[in-house]
This record gives structure tokens, C-alpha cells and sequence, in this order.
């Protein structure tokens, strides 16, 4: 079974009148207000600048499929004296109780234009200074807010060595715990099990503090061959904790989608995950962009038993793809897919 793409892909595109998204839209969050009975939409956005500093921005939508910026202005944006000074990317959003829990990635510099072989704009950091500032690592940082507007951040919740950005949290505490999902990047090669990066699962009393982490899944298949990653922030079902995952390939580098199932009291069990990949880049916008040859999902939503996968194409713009939810959930429990 695979995800089915909308014709009206994309869905958002960049916008010529702000400066700060003019070149590319992706990699959004998506959460459903049931109070106001729509969808949300933050998503990562950068401007046509050397640096390429980068902001998240305000989308809203009653169908899941059109949305309509909300503000002329982020969000979201670097604290550029801070240590998030370079960007603010790629968001997952979860909501446990009265708050909306918001992990970003960030680097302390703008990564400039990463796509091209040009030298990168930020200053020379000190020779002896932190590992995170001397390479320019993404370290995932937490924000909450109430209105999608307002944020307070909270902090970095990974290890600023790790180059981690494939983070975000369940959507609540399991066993007393909060759980997180990460993919840091150098946790692997000799002394580890995984060779290649690999998806690893927390746990902790403190959403700030993540003393340990354990090893959950690494790649398996010729699809995930250089490295997986966690994607979307769990959902909870009957038959357990579903996660869209990505996997990038060896031998073409393209950017594939997949699914795992996990336990709903133990979620460092793995029950079941999809053998080949369930969305493929395959379209034109997908195939041509900044990172040619990508789907990035970082966003879920299940309304009237129909899932919604929302992600980056080509690091250029927002997209979705649907299904029937609880066919997808069988098809993984039988171990059809």
C-alpha cells in the first residue's frame, strides 16, 4: 500500500512578497485544532539570501489541503545573539494538555546555501571552543506555546556533540516517562550495533533532561542503506504507537518513506515496520529542487480515519499525501507491506 500524493500538490508554495520565504516552504509540522476545527500548519521557510537564515511560518487550513498563510512575518525565528542564531527548522508539533509542545532543530550560524559548493558565511569560532560551534551542528531545542503565535523557548534537549535533528516527543507520558525520539548523527560505527545512523528512543521524568537513550531501530532494507530517521511524532492506535520514519538510500541518496509500529506500553518493542517504502519520490516537484530526488514528512494528522502525511519536496515546498488509515494499519500487522 502506498500513500496517495494529491493532485493539488504542492499545496504550498514559496511567496515572492516576503523576503524571508521567498526560495523554499517545507519540512512542516501539522497538528488538527479540534476547537476551532482546523488544521495548523508551521512550516520551515528561507529566504533567497547568502545565508539563508531560517524561520518557521503560519499556515492554516478547514480541509487539510488549503491552507492560507496566516501572518506576513515568522512565527518563529533565530535568536540571532543566541545559540538557535542561524536557523530555526524543521518542527514537529504534540499537544499534552492545555500546551502545544514544539521541537526545532537549529545550528548556532546560518548554514548558507547548502545545496551549492560555496564557503559557508559565518565567522571563524574559536579554534578550542565548543564542538556544536566549530562545526555548526543542529542541536533540537523545545518551545511551548497556546496560540501558535507566542512561544516560550525552553532549550536544547539533545546533546549538542550529537549533530541531532530528527527529534520530537510522544504525545503523552508512557509508564510516568516522557519518551523522545532522536537520530544523532554520530552514534554509530565502531563500539555501536548500528553502522549507520539509526532512529534511538529516550525516556525521562523531565522533558528537558535525557540522561540515557537506547538504540530502537537502524536500517534494514536497500531503501534506509545510509541511514533512517524518525519523521513524524507518534500516533496512538489499538494495535500501537505508529511512526512515519525516512530512509535514505546508498547508491541514488533520494529520501524514501516508511512506517514502524510500536508497543503502546513499551514503545522500545518494535511490532511491526513496513519492508519497502510506502511513498517514493516520484513526482517532478520531488524530483527537482534544492535536494533533488526528497519526500521529508514532519507532520501526521488522522481525521475521519484518513491519514495525512504532510512533507518537504526537494526541499522546495509543502506537500501531502492520504490513505485509509486502518488499512495501512492492517496491511502492516499482516505483514503485507
Amino acid at each position: 500500500m502506498k500513500l496517495i500524493k494529491s493532485p493539488l500538490n504542492p499545496i504550498l508554495s514559496p511567496n515572492q512578497k516576503n523576503e524571508w520565504e521567498n526560495l523554499v516552504v517545507l519540512n512542516p509540522a501539522v497538528i488538527y485544532d479540534e476547537e476551532k476545527q482546523e488544521f495548523v500548519m508551521l512550516y520551515r521557510a528561507a529566504g533567497d539570501t547568502l545565508e539563508h537564515y531560517i524561520y518557521l511560518g503560519l499556515a492554516t487550513s478547514k480541509d487539510g489541503f488549503h491552507f492560507e498563510r496566516q501572518l506576513d512575518h515568522p512565527v518563529l525565528e533565530p535568536d540571532y545573539n543566541g545559540e538557535d542564531g542561524g536557523c530555526v527548522e524543521d518542527p514537529r508539533l504534540v499537544k499534552m494538555g492545555e500546551w502545544y509542545y514544539l521541537t526545532y532543530a537549529a545550528r548556532p550560524y546560518a548554514p548558507g546555501r547548502y545545496w551549492l559548493n560555496e564557503p559557508k558565511p559565518w565567522f571563524n569560532p574559536p579554534v578550542d571552543g565548543p564542538v556544536f560551534l566549530r562545526w555548526n551542528n543542529t542541536v533540537t531545542y523545545l518551545a511551548i506555546t497556546q496560540d501558535f503565535i507566542h512561544y516560550k523557548k525552553l532549550g536544547r534537549i539533545t546533546d549538542t556533540r550529537d549533530d541531532d535533528r530528527d527529534v520530537y516527543i510522544f504525545p503523552e507520558r508512557i509508564n510516568g516517562k516522557f519518551v523522545r525520539i532522536s537520530r544523532p548523527m554520530y552514534a554509530c560505527g565502531e563500539g555501536y550495533e548500528n553502522m549507520r545512523a539509526a532512529i534511538w528512543i529516550s525516556f525521562s521524568d523531565d522533558l528537558m533532561e535525557w540522561p540515557t537513550r537506547k538504540l530502537l531501530m537502524k536500517g534494514e532494507y536497500w531503501w534506509e542503506s545510509k541511514k533512517i530517521g524518525g519523521s513524524c511524532p507518534p500516533l496512538k492506535t489499538p494495535y500501537g504507537w505508529f511512526m512515519i520514519v525516512h530512509g535514505v538510500c546508498e547508491e541514488d541518496q533520494s529520501y524514501r518513506v516508511g512506517a514502524v509500529l510500536m508497543d503502546l506500553v513499551h514503545p522500545d518493542k518494535i511490532l511491526a515496520r513496513t519492508k519497502e517504502p510506502i511513498m517514493v519520490p516520484d513526482q517532478d516537484y520531488e524530483a527537482r529542487g534544492v535536494y533533488n530526488g526528497c519526500v521529508f514528512p514532519t507532520g501526521n494528522v488522522v481525521k475521519d480515519g484518513i491519514l495525512y502525511v504532510y512533507y518537504g519536496a526537494a526541499d522546495k515546498t509543502v506537500c501531502v499525501a492520504t490513505c485509509d488509515f486502518e488499512e495501512l494499519l492492517q496491511g502492516m500487522i499482516h505483514n503485507q507491506l
